[in-house]
């Protein structure tokens, strides 16, 4: 007789202990192969641990509730034959070992470490014979020694009902399945199966976009603030006012108006019209308002920038908006169209979409995120009236703007917007 021992195996990535949450089996009892014998859990899931052996448990290693250190010994198993133990989590095939023709199973008192390397081989994600619960739903569960069956017969595993502890496909599973005569899955006719992966490299504009977002997620603490806007008076003046239009005054849409009323609200609030150097721990507070339009292109997301719009009236607002989208369209944007914003306009309002959650333009403080349009019943103290309503959903750099001073901000454009002959009443 000997003695097999089952360490703790590696969980996971970064992981160097597990907490012992449940116990199958008690010493004296016997156990077989694929049988549960614990369950571990990590602060990312819930790890079963499965006997590669038949035996009697001879000894348990910790109580429900301790803390279990990787590699540190778990259960000690009464086999026939000589003893061993559980390969260490470390030791890891090698390419060159994977080229190689998985070896015949033998029986545990011969080689009971060798079901575990053979699932190393096979599945990565499962380590020494040990299954996460939270990929039961993307593969089969099974024992190394069943896999390594399954592949010697051709079978594949997920055509094969498993009836064992939590599913786990037992060799009984096997051989009814022999026994019933292999089937192919069956594929509905005209849908074919797809492996094939794309890896596309990121470079150029969309590598820029992700090294953009990246700063302003992990250095900025967003506070977004959504409220309701009446568009209704605002869209009637804007339809006349295209109806009125000369022909070479383009086609108004909301953000020459939208553009307008930051201007106006930023007159009262000055502080949202900043950049915040954070190295250096210093906020521009800047008097010249320059808005930056967030424009999606072929070649991903640009913010051209229309400088000084404290200085231009509506058309003259649409004419450069509409100027600087077409170069960013067509590539032939400058640098300097590109840059120096101080706060941004992000407009979503064409593809619908009730509420967003816009990334602000690191190094600015503020940003004004447009949502879809759309006619809502309005109770006007007596009844209910249709009423064109949008959702303006605004994010604020939480180091410098207040919640209270965003809320005031968004208020003011708020009521702007909804009294439109107020954007055009002097200062």
């Amino acid at each position: 007789m000997g003695e097999f021992v089952i360490k703790m195996p590696d969980v996971g990535e970064g992981v160097a202990e597990a907490e012992l949450v449940e116990w199958h089996v008690k010493p004296g009892d016997p156990v077989r192969e694929d049988m549960i014998l614990a369950a571990v859990m990590t602060d990312k899931a819930t790890v079963e641990i499965p006997s590669p052996v038949n035996g009697t448990v001879l000894w348990l290693g910790a109580e429900i509730g301790d803390t279990v250190a990787v590699k540190a010994p778990l259960v000690r198993i009464e086999i026939a034959g000589e003893g061993a133990e559980t390969p260490a989590p470390e030791e890891k095939p090698t390419a060159k070992a994977e080229e190689k023709p998985a070896p015949k199973a033998e029986a545990p008192a011969a080689s009971p470490s060798q079901p575990a390397k053979v699932e190393a081989k096979t599945q990565a994600p499962a380590k020494n014979g040990v299954h996460v619960s939270s990929e039961r739903l993307e593969k089969a569960l099974a024992s190394p020694a069943v896999r390594l069956r399954a592949r010697e017969s051709g079978i594949d595993l997920r055509q094969v009902t498993g009836t064992g502890p939590a599913g786990r496909i037992i060799h009984d599973d096997l051989d009814q399945f022999l026994a019933r005569g292999a089937q192919p899955a069956v594929v509905p006719a005209g849908l074919v199966r797809k492996t094939a992966i794309d890896e596309i490299k990121v470079t150029g504009l969309r590598r820029r976009i992700a090294e953009k977002m990246t700063l302003s997620t992990s250095r900025i603490p967003h506070i977004t603030y959504v409220e309701e806007v009446d568009m209704t008076a605002l869209e009637d003046l804007r339809t006349m006012m295209n109806r009125d239009r000369k022909p070479d005054q383009p086609k108004l849409t909301i953000l020459p108006y939208l553009m307008r009323a930051l201007v106006r609200a930023i007159a009262d609030l000055p502080g949202v019209n900043s950049t915040f150097d954070d190295g250096a721990g210093i906020i521009s507070r800047h008097h010249a308002v320059h808005i930056g339009i967030a424009t999606q292109t072929p070649a991903g997301l640009t913010v051209p920038v229309v400088r000084h719009a404290e200085a231009r009236g509506i058309w003259d607002c649409a004419v450069e908006l509409n100027r600087l989208a077409e170069a960013a369209r067509t590539g032939t944007a400058t640098r300097d169209e590109l840059t120096g914003s101080t706060i941004t306009i992000s407009s979503l309002g064409a593809l619908g979409g009730i509420v967003s959650t816009p990334v602000i333009n690191h190094p600015e403080v503020a940003i004004v995120g447009v949502n879809k349009l759309a006619v809502r019943p309005v109770w006007d103290g007596t009844q209910f009236v249709p009423r064109k309503i949008m959702n303006l959903s605004s994010s604020f750099d939480h180091r410098v703007i207040d919640g209270w001073d965003a809320a005031t901000f968004v208020q003011r454009v708020k009521t702007l917007l909804e009294t439109p002959a107020l954007i055009f009443v002097e200062a």
